[in-house]
């Protein structure tokens, strides 16, 4: 019987070491030096626009997450007033889309989606677009065009291909028309 305790005794010394190390390890993180973080420390513009600048690749220009709310903004910015776009190329983006009936438009997002269209040429085929401004400068980068094209073929409409060009068709209409009118705004 005092084999088997002096057995157990040796091998409770063995496991002291490491029992020990953990708790020193938290004993030593509790004195290390810390700060107390306060309620709206990660609520702050100036904190969000941080981490939006890191996640959006903001030392390029193109804001590819969210808005830039750093206040920095881009050509156009401060005509913009609550748009989280640029100004002009959401204006022209918007005229050079009028011919399609407007589905949804987001000024913060940056996004327009219209609605199927049939030209009155050619009714069996329609057209729907989708537009991002993708950021506060003006920029020939600033803008994606996707248009999508869909033919009546037995009573349903089926997908089609669109041509190559069309996109970058229409993204080069809408930074012509931006172009145009911030000169505009520039002769007044």
């Amino acid at each position: 019987m005092t084999a088997m305790l002096k057995h157990r005794a040796r091998a409770a010394l063995n496991l002291r070491p490491l029992l020990a190390a953990p708790l020193m390890l938290l004993a030593l993180a509790a004195c290390s030096g810390g700060r107390v973080v306060e309620n709206d420390e990660y609520n702050s513009d100036s904190r969000r626009s941080r981490v939006a600048g890191r996640l959006s690749g903001e030392q390029d220009g193109l804001l590819i997450m969210g808005t830039d709310r750093s206040g920095r903004g881009g050509a156009g910015a401060s005509e913009s007033g609550a748009l989280g776009v640029n100004a002009y190329l959401w204006r022209a983006t918007l005229d050079t889309l009028s011919f399609l009936p407007l589905s949804s438009a987001d000024p913060f997002g940056g996004v327009i989606i219209t609605d199927w269209y049939s030209p009155p040429a050619t009714p069996g085929e329609r057209f729907r677009a989708t537009a991002y401004i993708l950021g506060r400068q003006l920029r020939s980068d600033g803008v994606r065009i996707s248009v999508f094209r869909q033919e009546l073929r037995n009573g349903a409409w089926v997908d089609a291909p669109v041509a190559a060009s069309t996109n970058t068709d229409m993204e080069n209409q809408v930074l012509a028309r931006a172009r145009e009118l911030r000169s505009q705004t520039a002769a007044r």
